[in-house]
């Protein structure tokens, strides 16, 4: 059930026609409380759609009585017309929920730079007929009514002790930090201050969707949003939550990873051995932005001396001469030399782990990443008309 599998929550997903397909396009998700509160994270990208200007406002109160999203249209770039038109869909929102426009947070996902009044009513249409539908059991139809050039919806739900999170997602393309490309709606019915909600949804992010670099393009639209409605009646231990939210943010952000636009493989690249995490990251992030290397695993090449030349461009603490390189278990690089031959890495199955020690140090980070496919390229060349 997504969404709505913790307690207080209600969903729909709709068709209002802002896809050609006639698939269905407006999602809304309702948190009937007894709490009402709310924390997201939002795109680092400095140009931001309207849906991000409003919901970065909205959600500063801690408090979030709904989320309105649309797919087939970004509504960005789309002047005071596009602001005005996620203005009046959280107005409308409020009205028909009886609640305040300032504490509904909207989503847009889709082609950049497209909107006009067709637009706008069908998102109006749409907002109106998802709140008329909503059911304890939308949660299913909401997460594929987000859904844009993704082949299939992205769900998830853990059970923690006498709660429960639930989790829905889109992405497939421009994926890369900050969050990388994707709509999230996380719902849980633990009781979480506002405060609590913000630091564990932060704390979740840094180490999942942030970590997820497909391919190196950082969108306008991303929000993580977690609306946290207490009806449970139990308020968690700390730690626990925040494992059973890092697992939900780590699902969500594998799903997202497995269908990417016109990936054949799915890379993990694993760097231990670091003076820092943050080096650690910025070696691993390296390589998953390198597209020599990632036409290599396209290839099936185990081409190592790409993993070197891509770490070599970074300011992390280490001596380029003395890391070891594996790939799919077999280490092909030590101390900067030729370890076991290339023809014993197998690079026919689609996972793919990049295993680099860095050996200055005990940090350690995982970042997600695909290989660069004639796919890949076909379906962003295309993807206006």
């Amino acid at each position: 059930m997504s969404v709505t599998a913790p307690q207080g929550f209600e969903a729909a997903g709709v068709v209002a026609g802002l896809k050609s397909t006639g698939k269905p396009d407006v999602a809304v998700v309702v948190n009937r409380g007894p709490l009402k509160v709310g924390a997201a994270v939002f795109t680092s990208n400095r140009a931001k759609a309207n849906p991000i200007l409003w919901s970065e406002q909205a959600v500063k109160d801690g408090v979030v009585e709904a989320i309105v999203l649309n797919s087939g249209g970004a509504n960005c770039f789309t002047g005071s017309f596009g602001f005005q038109t996620t203005h009046q869909t959280a107005e409308k929102a409020g009205e028909l929920l009886d609640v305040s426009s300032g504490d509904i947070l909207i989503c847009s996902t889709g082609l950049i730079g497209t909107g006009d009044e067709v637009f706008r009513a069908k998102v109006l249409d749409g907002t109106e007929k998802a709140i008329a539908a909503l059911t304890a059991d939308g949660g299913e139809d909401a997460s594929l009514a987000i859904m844009t050039t993704d082949s299939r919806p992205k769900r998830t739900v853990v059970q923690g002790d006498g709660w429960s999170i639930g989790a829905m997602a889109k992405g497939a393309g421009m994926l890369a930090p900050g969050l990388a490309t994707m709509l999230v709606v996380i719902t849980t019915d633990a009781v979480l201050t506002s405060a609590q909600a913000d630091a564990h949804l932060r704390a979740a992010t840094r180490v999942s969707f942030d970590r997820l670099d497909s391919d190196g393009c950082m969108s306008t639209n991303d929000q993580v949003t977690l609306m946290v409605s207490g009806a449970s009646g139990i308020t968690p231990d700390p730690a626990g939550f925040g494992a059973a939210l890092r697992e939900v943010c780590t699902n969500l952000a594998t799903q997202l990873q497995g269908d990417a636009e016109g990936a054949s493989h799915d890379i993990t690249i694993e760097v231990t051995g670091a003076a820092s995490e943050e080096d650690a990251v910025a070696v691993g992030r390296s390589v998953a932005r390198n597209n020599l290397f990632k036409a290599a695993i396209f290839g099936n090449d185990p081409n190592w001396g790409r993993v070197l030349a891509a770490i070599g461009t970074t300011d992390a603490a280490f001596d380029p001469y003395d890391v070891d390189v594996s790939m799919n278990g077999v280490r092909v690089c030590t101390r900067g030399g030729p370890d076991r031959p290339r023809e014993e890495v197998d690079l026919a199955p689609r996972a793919t782990h990049v295993g680099i020690d860095l050996r200055v140090g005990d940090a350690h980070a995982t970042i997600w990443t695909n290989d660069l496919t004639h796919d890949y390229v076909h379906e962003n060349s295309a993807y206006s008309s």
